[in-house]
């Protein structure tokens, strides 16, 4: 499995060897949002004129689309790690959340599309 984005939506595709196609979904969402092409141009053209037509769906119903991220969510972790980053930050001179986002970005940034 693969994944691309558009406009911040992300879609996951496979290749179809029998199909001899790509194919995906949009992730993270309750409407279903496909795309399909035979290139991996084809693709990103299909995923970008699919999630296109969703915006434009639900602005004709006057329907607020949904988001795939809202950019928050949380974390189950040990109290002894909890206190050893809450002190990490503190050091640092940034919050709790400042310091777990830059973190969690450069470890991103080292392993773009995985």
């Amino acid at each position: 499995m693969s994944i691309m984005t558009y406009k911040g939506y992300v879609g996951k595709f496979e290749y179809d060897e029998e199909a001899e196609i790509f194919h995906g979904d949009v992730l993270e969402l309750t409407d279903v949002i496909t795309f399909q092409g035979r290139s991996i141009d084809e693709l990103k053209q299909a995923l970008a004129d699919s999630v296109e037509d969703y915006l434009e769906f639900c602005a004709e119903q006057g329907k607020e689309p949904q988001r795939p991220y809202s950019g928050r969510f949380n974390v189950r972790i040990k109290p002894e790690l909890h206190q050893r980053i809450a002190a990490r930050a503190a050091a640092d001179g940034k919050s709790l959340n400042a310091w777990v986002a830059e973190a969690l970005g450069k470890v991103a940034a080292d392993h773009p599309g995985r």
